[in-house]
């Protein structure tokens, strides 16, 4: 990794945009330079940072998009280097494309397709022609695997699980970020990626949920001409949303359309609990029309109830500055261990929240925020809770998607309406109403059960109480305690009516 990044010329590039201190540029760089040979040689047409990331495989092309959406991070010139990793990577050649789509839908292209394009836009997973359907002329955009990608992302998961091994071996101290079940985490989602067929009931399921957003719209999905690698779905027009001249240029408010995505992920992150995990500028587009499109969902993030509502809590209570509350919610979702102070962890988070209120959205550092947010994670033994990875990870790729749109843009401004009304609907008289149907509608599922199920238990227990163990007895007060609150609840309604 060290000697593709020396031989490609992107090693002094990335020390510089991550402000590595100078001990440890000189250290790296004479550590790394007479082993340089080994590198890997990459495509000379990208830039340095593309063309080593691109070089060493798919996987670490995903950690180059995410980079690319974070200016604030690693600085614009590095942040533009590596944004044609998104859709600009060189494709592989159209005839191979062509065998494929020939193989798996069991036909030749031309008897589905005419005006077949050379490739439209290139990734580290697929890339894309335009045609035409032949039989009703419709354009269509087919998204095709490349050739050997799940053999090229298995060997870099392998060299992921080696490294992070590694480091839990030899630094104890980094044993709670759960590094190889971060990557395991990681292999999951990839291996999901790889499946077209999942992409597609993906983006059929994610177009059911958002058919209702304002402004918000999906290229349809043509179920006929897709397989496992190959997707077929309408051509959808638009100029990228990275493209800002271009959004200028048809008259479109880049302060708006910021504003927008992000709150568009917010509601399907909190409303839906499913929302596109992979929203850099390569994924979405602006229509002629201010619509913002969304492509590639190949990587979608699914929270359950109880998550949303602990991340709304949290979201809520810095926007209210409420860092008392924000510090409960964490240690009674169990993300803090419980021997540590409340009062302090919450004196903590004053210190992250409290700079970027009422400050240019601008000035404020990103990098030095993180670096403080992990010394906070580290001093309170934060575990790295792999059900969140996703969220988190685009959380922090749509602020810099909305950002780059709107460099003034402050998260807690526009997320504080999305976010409000998630917890009047989630948290309040009538969440509370919803939450006690949902146990009566299980209740009533097992009712007729439930009395043979105690009497059985009971019965077991009088027989053999020897073998009865606390965790039964806890088992058998729990389903007592859940007849006795069904019919309490049930009494209460026949009451109330």
């Amino acid at each position: 990794m060290g000697a593709t990044l020396e031989r490609t010329g992107a090693m002094p590039i990335v020390l510089e945009a991550f402000d590595a201190p100078r001990s440890l540029r000189i250290l790296a760089r004479t550590l790394v330079w007479p082993f340089q040979w080994l590198g890997k040689r990459g495509d000379a047409e990208l830039p340095p940072p593309s063309r080593a990331l691109s070089a060493l495989g798919p996987a670490y092309i995903k950690f180059g998009q995410v980079l690319s959406t974070r200016p604030d991070l690693v600085g614009n010139d590095l942040a533009v280097q590596l944004r044609v990793l998104q859709d600009k990577l060189p494709p592989f050649p159209t005839p191979a494309a062509k065998a494929m789509i020939d193989s798996e839908l069991g036909q030749p292209l031309d008897t589905i397709f005419e005006d077949f394009s050379e490739p439209v836009a290139a990734a580290s997973i697929a890339q894309v022609h335009k045609a035409r359907l032949r039989e009703t002329g419709e354009s269509v955009a087919i998204k095709v695997l490349r050739p050997g990608i799940e053999r090229a992302f298995q060997r870099d998961i392998d060299v992921f699980y080696f490294v992070a091994g590694f480091i839990e071996a030899f630094s104890p101290g980094s044993r709670r970020l759960k590094p190889r079940d971060v990557i395991k985490h990681f292999e999951g989602v990839v291996k999901g990626e790889l499946d077209l067929r999942l992409e597609s009931a993906s983006a059929s399921e994610f177009a059911a949920n958002t058919a209702g957003d304002a402004g918000f719209t999906l290229p349809k999905i043509i179920w006929d001409h897709s397989s496992r690698r190959v997707m077929t779905m309408s051509w959808a027009e638009g100029v990228p949303l990275g493209d800002n001249a271009a959004i200028d240029a048809m008259g479109h408010d880049r302060d708006e359309l910021g504003t927008r995505v992000l709150q568009l992920f917010l509601n399907h992150a909190l409303r839906d609990g499913f929302f596109h995990a992979d929203m850099h500028q390569g994924n979405l587009k602006v229509a002629p029309n201010g619509d913002i499109i969304a492509f590639d969902f190949g990587i979608m993030g699914h929270i359950d109830e109880y998550t949303r509502r602990v991340y709304a809590e949290i979201l809520y209570g810095f926007i209210k500055r409420d860092y008392q509350r924000v510090a409960e919610v964490h240690f009674e979702a169990g993300y803090v261990p419980s021997d540590r102070d409340v009062e302090e962890f919450a004196r903590a988070l004053r210190a992250v929240g409290e700079p970027i209120f009422g400050m240019d959205a601008t000035r404020i550092s990103m990098g030095k925020l993180l670096s403080y947010l992990f010394e906070v994670t580290e001093r309170f033994g934060m575990e790295t809770r792999t059900e969140l990875i996703l969220l988190q990870r685009t959380m922090v790729v749509v602020e810099g998607v909305a950002r780059s749109l709107s460099p003034q843009l402050n998260i807690w401004d526009v997320a504080r309406p999305i976010v409000g009304d998630y917890i009047k609907q989630s948290l309040g008289p009538r969440a509370l109403a919803g939450d006690l149907i949902k146990t009566l509608q299980v209740v009533a599922r097992f009712g007729p059960r439930l009395p043979r199920l105690v009497e059985s238990a009971l019965a077991a227990q009088a027989a053999e109480p020897s073998k009865t163990t606390p965790k039964t007895s806890r088992t058998l007060v729990a389903v007592a305690a859940l007849c006795g609150a069904g019919l309490t609840a049930l009494g209460f309604i026949l009451f109330s009516v």
